[in-house]
């Protein structure tokens, strides 16, 4: 797989074959994190044993709260009366640049990996350094997903599937553009860009949008979001969404 060759280096993954090309010759693979995963708490909490965690730059790529996660009904932070249920995926787009994270897991951590992160497209990119040096080897990038590919592949057509990820929760629809974010993965998302300093904390409030692609989170937090930032998690999570 070449994709400095390409001059929209992206390839998608589609099988677990498709990410042995990506490892490193010591057997480790590169991962590209853009919410959560900008904390390297959040990241050591599913992967302890991770390795050579830094900053990075994504470009062709915006942040956007685009879809439902049942994680947050799970942990009790989910608001659906106002719709305060959305996480972060990224998509493409000409003229935008992510700051982000990038860090290494072992080749045996790739299924948990993949398990955490089933509701995404795996895509690989090649990020570069904040000075724009392309890095040597590609990362995976958990990018936007569409209802019908979810369904037909990550749950093979099958209803009972479908109902122990979403349906359980009430959710029909995955991604859509009638959602807000969870204020509780907000806050911790724009607290852990700001532990990464002013030019990460500067890029996600800049180019992370809401479901409208137009509305950033800066804007956002200034107007009908302002408080969440003020907002304490509930003490189960306050450890896990602590920035």
């Amino acid at each position: 797989m070449s994709l400095r060759s390409s001059p929209y280096p992206v390839a998608e993954l589609s099988h677990h074959s498709d990410f042995e090309p990506l490892l490193s010759p010591d057997g480790y693979i590169s991962i590209c994190g853009f919410g959560s995963l900008l904390s390297e708490r959040s990241a050591r909490s599913t992967f302890p044993d991770l390795a050579n965690f830094r900053t990075a730059r994504l470009n062709r790529f915006r942040r956007v709260f685009a879809h439902v996660a049942p994680v947050f009904f799970e942990r009790g932070i989910a608001k659906p009366q106002t719709m305060e249920i959305s996480s972060l995926s990224v998509e493409p787009c000409e003229g935008e640049t992510l700051v982000v994270t990038v860090f290494e897991i072992r080749k045996s951590e790739i299924p948990d990996f993949i398990k955490r992160e089933v509701e995404f497209r795996f895509l690989a990119v090649l990020p570069e350094t904040l000075d724009g040096k392309c890095f040597d080897f590609p990362a995976v990038l958990c990018a936007r997903y569409s209802d019908e590919e979810f369904f037909n592949i990550r749950c093979k057509g099958d209803k009972e599937i479908y109902f122990q990820q979403y349906g359980r929760w009430n959710i029909d629809k995955i991604w859509r553009d009638d959602v807000l974010p969870c204020r509780v993965y907000l806050r911790h998302c724009v607290l852990a860009a700001k532990n990464l300093g002013e030019t990460a904390y500067n890029n996600f409030l800049d180019h992370t949008f809401l479901a409208d692609r137009k509305t950033t989170i800066r804007e956002y937090l200034a107007t009908t979001g302002s408080g969440i930032m003020e907002e304490q998690p509930p003490e189960s999570v306050k450890h896990r969404y602590g920035g």
